[in-house]
């Protein structure tokens, strides 16, 4: 049977072009399997690249992208879910990259001053780990998981990228993973193979929207790939942190190039994340 590709991209993407993005990610993708002597096995026409940045710009603006940056760097109290929200995926950052907790001072989500303390240590040692970027990662997956006209609207749009009576080969990146997940619950559609790059799937606050954690229908095999300097994702999807059946295959090693060990040029031009994706499209 027929596969194609289906890219899934990851958030801040709003006013780019689509199709200067799906090149983007098509010559890191070529760059990755020129490492083993392989060349890309199905043309530009047979790869998907369902854009969603500008819809998730537009959407989230109504809550503002500057309230999002003062939530988290200056304090300004948010409502109490996304309160809740960006306190618990600070804690498990904070926790993640061994920063310990002050004994002397209280952790809780009525409580900014760790966070403002944590947020400034967190800038002067892992600058591509800034308050603002953790802030609007923070809220734009904050956004997906919590608003349903949002999330309807986006996983329409990549559910619409799958051709049908044919097999994809599903590739995401960071919030795209999240997306990719919920569309692939579907029985109805044929995936060999689901790839996550950067995924934050394993993240308490985000697991918890997502119970029960399962293997997605359609997908025959997961394979989750990740540096382990990438603040995004913070855990891999082992049994210990994202337990489904069958178990999720995990790289660990990947050595992402990209400034903030995240981007998707980092992950697409490993050696091994390119051969998997191409023995899944010529697998008969």
């Amino acid at each position: 049977m027929k596969r194609h590709l289906v890219f899934v991209h990851g958030r801040a993407q709003h006013g780019k072009d689509a199709a200067a993005l799906k090149q983007e990610w098509i010559i890191a993708l070529k760059a990755g399997l020129a490492k083993s002597g392989l060349t890309l096995p199905v043309a530009d026409d047979e790869i998907r690249f369902p854009y969603y940045g500008d819809t998730l710009d537009q959407i989230v603006k109504g809550s503002s992208l500057d309230d999002a940056v003062d939530i988290v760097v200056r304090g300004v109290a948010p409502s109490s879910p996304e309160e809740e929200f960006f306190t618990e995926y600070l804690a498990e950052l904070k926790a993640a990259i061994g920063m310990p907790d002050d004994p002397g001072r209280q952790r809780g989500p009525l409580n900014w001053g760790w966070v403002q303390a944590f947020l400034s240590v967190l800038d002067k040692t892992v600058p591509f780990a800034s308050a603002a970027g953790v802030a609007l990662f923070t809220n734009d997956v904050f956004q997906y998981l919590y608003r349903k006209d949002l999330r309807n609207v986006m996983d329409d749009g990549v559910r619409a990228a799958f051709v049908p009576g044919s097999e994809a080969v599903v590739v995401s990146h960071s919030l795209g993973t999240v997306i990719a997940y919920n569309v692939l619950q579907s029985a109805q559609l044929r995936v060999p193979l689901f790839v996550t790059l950067g995924s934050p799937l394993a993240i308490r606050a985000v697991k918890r929207k997502l119970q029960p954690v399962s293997h997605p229908a359609a997908a025959a095999r997961w394979f989750n790939a990740m540096d382990e300097r990438d603040v995004v994702a913070l855990y891999p999807l082992t049994s210990e942190h994202f337990a489904v059946f069958p178990p999720i295959e995990n790289m660990t090693s990947v050595e992402n190039f990209t400034e903030n060990r995240h981007g998707i040029a980092g992950y697409l031009s490993d050696k091994e994340v390119a051969r998997r994706i191409h023995d899944a499209l010529i697998a008969p």
